[in-house]
This record gives C-alpha cells, sequence and structure tokens, in this order.
C-alpha cells in the first residue's frame, strides 16, 4: 500500500513510502541502475554499489540521513547531479531506493540472510567489487563509528585467531 508524505527528503518533490518490503523486481532494478547511469559526471552508483552501501548504512553504528547520503549515490548533489524528467519519475526512482532500502534493512533485522545484489559480466562473473566499494563507501559515512565497532572486542571486532572463523 502507497502512503505519501507531506514532506520529501530535499525538499521539492513529495515522496512516496511503501509499508511493504517488496523486492524490486529485475525490470525495477534495471530502471534504477539506467537512471543512476544518466546522472551527469559519470559518479552515480550502479545497483551492485548502492545495494553494498545500503548494506553499511542500515548495519552501521549511527543513522546516516537520505539528506546526507544522496550526493553519495547520484554523484554529486540530486539538483546538479540528476535530472528527473518529472515529479512523478523523482517519485518513481526514490521509491525504488527506498523499496530497495526497506527490503535489505527487513531482511537484516529479522536475522535472515543477506544476499547482496552482484552485477554478472558479459561471462557471467560476478566479481562482487562494486558492492565491496559500496560498502566500504557506506561505512566511510561515519568512520569513527565503525572504528570503534570493529575496535570493540566485547561486542564486534574480529579476532582472526578465533576458532569460530572458517
Amino acid at each position: 500500500m502507497l502512503a505519501v508524505t507531506n514532506a520529501a527528503p530535499c525538499g521539492w518533490f513529495p515522496m512516496k513510502t511503501f509499508t511493504e518490503n517488496e523486492p524490486l523486481t529485475d525490470a525495477e532494478l534495471d530502471r534504477l541502475g539506467d537512471f543512476l547511469k544518466s546522472c551527469k559526471g559519470g559518479r552515480a552508483m550502479n545497483v551492485e554499489q548502492l545495494d553494498g552501501f545500503f548494506a553499511a548504512l542500515i548495519a552501521g553504528p549511527e543513522t546516516v540521513m537520505p539528506s546526507e547520503y544522496y550526493p553519495e549515490v547520484f554523484g554529486g548533489e540530486m539538483s546538479d547531479a540528476c535530472e528527473f524528467g518529472s515529479p512523478d519519475e523523482a517519485n518513481e526512482i526514490l521509491g525504488l531506493m527506498m523499496r530497495h532500502w526497506n527490503e535489505i534493512a527487513g531482511t537484516l533485522n529479522k536475522d535472515e540472510v543477506y544476499v547482496p545484489l552482484l552485477l554478472q559480466d558479459e561471462n557471467g562473473v560476478a566479481s562482487s567489487n562494486d558492492w565491496a566499494h559500496g560498502f566500504m563507501r557506506g561505512t566511510l559515512m561515519r568512520h569513527d563509528g565503525w572504528a570503534e565497532l570493529v575496535n570493540d572486542d566485547e561486542h564486534g571486532g574480529c579476532d582472526p585467531h578465533d576458532d569460530a572463523l572458517p
């Protein structure tokens, strides 16, 4: 079910929100990916990077607001990097991003297995480099919080000598 809010993250388009964590279809992922490719400057993320980026932001120790992370996603300020053909197109693209965020968050919050979205090259190989790059960009949004979490022996961290590790 769709609900329309009065305020948009950037202040100029009404934003549709989704109450269900409905995964994006392949066609919707392609639509989002095509839009990101069309952003000026060639610095926008692809959908694999976006998936890793969102995973880091969701799993991270501190909240990062859309107004702060949109420039990372679009490769600059949305008004400079993106050309929406209409308010409906803006709602569509931001809605697809929100649904993808909600799908990742829902999976992680239910302690379900999260499977990264990986693009395949022309030979059918998914290297996952873009996903990892996106995840690292997400951790850099809150570097100090992630550093504290990784170095916390009681609640985080990773001991390479831990017998529980593969």
